[in-house]
């Protein structure tokens, strides 16, 4: 076997692989004689048809397996003795496979591209200072009041307003036809809280219980449900029935009941602690991605398709299930959000690779004693038993999720101790 290695690019790679005359004849004539034992002919007995009628009937399909086996042989070997790891399947251009014929494949394949250094000194960042205000307390202390409140039915004689928990039978239509399964029943929706289309909320203010109203509207032409897109349809609604909010009063019972508080100064304490823990994350998270923002833009590099494809599929997937997860259901992403994920995953892979690259030149290892700080620090966060996170993390896939995570923040603290901070 005679392999030839071209290098296309950084990520790259190319083999022409031929195969000698007498290993094809030897693969040829093993699959002639297992067809011939097996095949049933019509006018000859089982493992009695000639060998030119055997070519005839089953000649391509055999030299197309041979081709096949010969491929799946020689290219690990031609890898190990060349010592290259391919990160995706090869791309396969082979000749046709002919008696006492040497045979030949093209095996085009990327690898990972090689990072002589990686520069990331005097990398910049700016750190925003903390700054929780008192209208943020306010604002959190609201969605503490909307989680305790209690709802209430509406005097009957109430028109509906903003806040007020409706209870509706809808149908949908487009001209004279009911769209079946548009339409729903005993839906119950907030008015105000954005999940209602404006055009729907806005006829049913000012409303009363047991009122039927109309509403009329262009669909847009990606909607989730395929006979609605791009139509003019009309809502029929039929309001069943009508609740108020009621919110607890804001003093110190309040504090009591919500957790526990004696006062309500001291659950404004607890607020303003938990919101400038967040505040305080949400800066560091900020700064680290300047930060790899910058070390990217530095140190410019190569980076496998596959690789950035993997990506895509993975941050696509994130952000349907974010849509699902909210009541949507779209049926894939529009141009520009396609563009932009594309282009954020190019930024993600190559930054993966270059802190993996700063991770090997520094040495830095992940022992059980990280690993054992990672899950206690994951308990932390998500409030989970320890012992069952350990055994959660066993599992080979989270493992190496954790020991990545665990990777990245100690490339990223490297990073930041030579980094200029801005702060301010």
């Amino acid at each position: 076997m005679q392999v030839t290695v071209q290098k296309l690019s950084p990520v790259l790679v190319e083999f022409d692989v031929v195969v000698d005359a007498e290993r094809v004849h030897a693969e040829l004539e093993k699959s002639y004689s297992s067809v011939g034992r097996s095949a049933h002919v019509r006018g000859f007995r089982p493992g009695k048809a000639p060998r030119r009628v055997i070519a005839q009937l089953f000649g391509s399909r055999i030299a197309s397996d041979v081709a096949q086996r010969l491929v799946d042989e020689t290219f690990p070997q031609a890898l190990s003795e060349r010592q290259i790891q391919p990160i995706n399947a090869p791309a396969i251009e082979s000749q046709p496979v002919a008696p006492d014929q040497p045979f030949g494949y093209k095996a085009r394949f990327e690898v990972l591209p090689e990072i002589a250094a990686v520069n990331y000194d005097h990398l910049h960042a700016k750190r925003s200072v903390i700054d929780v205000t008192e209208a943020q307390i306010a604002e959190q202390i609201e969605r503490i009041r909307r989680e305790h409140s209690t709802l209430e039915a509406m005097a009957e004689d109430k028109v509906i307003d903003n806040g007020d928990v409706v209870t509706i039978d809808f149908t949908v239509s487009v001209g004279d036809r009911i769209i079946r399964d548009a339409g729903a029943q005993d839906f119950t929706v907030e008015i105000g809280a954005g999940t209602l289309l404006k055009e729907i909320e806005s006829v049913l203010v000012g409303k009363r219980a047991s009122e039927q109203v109309t509403a009329e509207l262009d669909m847009p032409a990606e909607h989730r449900h395929p006979k609605l897109r791009g139509k003019r349809v009309r809502f029929k609604i039929s309001i069943k029935n009508v609740k108020v909010r009621i919110l607890p009063g804001v003093d110190d019972e309040f504090a009591k009941d919500v957790g526990d508080f004696e006062t309500l100064e001291l659950l404004r304490e607890n607020v303003r602690e938990q919101l400038t823990k967040a505040e305080k994350e949400r800066i560091e998270n900020s700064v680290a991605e300047q930060l790899v923002a910058d070390l990217v833009k530095s140190n410019p590099i190569e980076v496998p398709s596959s690789l950035v494809d993997q990506q895509i599929k993975i941050t696509e997937q994130e952000i349907l299930q974010r849509a699902r997860s909210m009541g949507n259901a779209p049926q894939g992403l529009g141009d520009q959000l396609q563009a932009q994920v594309r282009a954020e995953s190019e930024m993600k892979v190559r930054a993966g690779l270059l802190m993996a690259a700063i991770a090997k030149s520094s040495g830095i290892n992940i022992g059980d004693k990280e690993i054992e700080d990672g899950i206690a620090e994951l308990a932390e966060q998500t409030g989970k038993n320890i012992a069952k996170l350990r055994a959660e993390y066993r599992e080979k896939q989270k493992r190496d999720m954790l020991i990545g995570m665990i990777l990245e923040n100690k490339v990223l603290d490297l990073i930041e101790a030579k980094a200029h901070i801005e702060e301010g």
